[in-house]
């Protein structure tokens, strides 16, 4: 699997502004499904936000993203107990990676409590890429359509869209947003494969994105 092909160091290196694959760390060419065990097509229902409570007794770190950077989560709730602990985590997962890159810290240990495995090779590496860019991000990414497939007890995977077109790299030292128009290329398509740790947190282990997916565009 390619691990990541770090899509925002290029947008540094041509000033672009848009975000990019930010929250996920990946831009894999493949589509979505492909080498994700478990994948289904099905879909979630709709709710406000993921699910707020965990359905066991892991002490999950406390992380409080800067004002100036939001993630919202639409439909990320379907009434299913164990798909919406998938989620929840999967939210939290996102959580941590923004967290991580507004601190500069690619060695938070938030991200070793939602990654392992490639994801969290790759989560370091791109948080280490802003980190030597001397950016952050800003602004805010929605997540949307949702899809959890939970195929064996500690097994699940997830696909989700996201868009990028309100989030933006910052200058860390200036604090200046970097502003593009909005393109297909703001839609993301992620792709996910997740296992259960011993103390009952849904990690993510395999993350690959596609930009511009029909999919995920308007």
């Amino acid at each position: 699997m390619k691990r990541r092909s770090l899509p925002v160091a290029a947008a540094f290196a041509a000033t672009a502004a848009l975000l990019l694959t930010a929250c996920g760390g990946e831009d894999g060419s493949s589509k979505a499904n492909d080498e994700i065990a478990g994948a289904d097509t099905g879909k979630t229902g709709k709710s406000p936000s993921p699910a707020a409570a965990a359905t066991d007794s892991a002490q999950r770190p406390e992380v409080e993203l800067p004002k100036d950077v939001t993630n919202t989560f639409d439909g990320w709730k379907t009434g299913d107990a164990a798909k919406d602990a998938v989620l929840a985590d999967a939210s939290r997962r996102i959580d941590a990676l923004a967290y991580a890159i507004t601190q500069g810290d690619p060695e938070e240990p938030v991200l070793g409590f939602y990654y392992k495995d490639d994801a969290l090779l790759g989560a370091a590496d791109w948080v280490q890429e802003f980190v030597k860019a001397k950016k952050s991000m800003t602004g805010e990414t929605r997540y949307f359509k949702p899809n959890v497939n939970v195929y064996e007890k500690d097994k699940a995977t997830l696909t989700y869209c996201s868009f990028e077109g309100e989030a933006f790299v910052k200058d860390r030292q200036t604090g200046k947003a970097e502003k593009t128009p909005v393109t297909d290329n703001s839609y993301l398509l992620y792709s996910t494969r997740l296992e259960k740790s011993d103390k009952g947190v849904w990690q993510t282990a395999v993350l690959n994105s596609e930009r511009g997916n029909d999919s995920c565009t308007p």
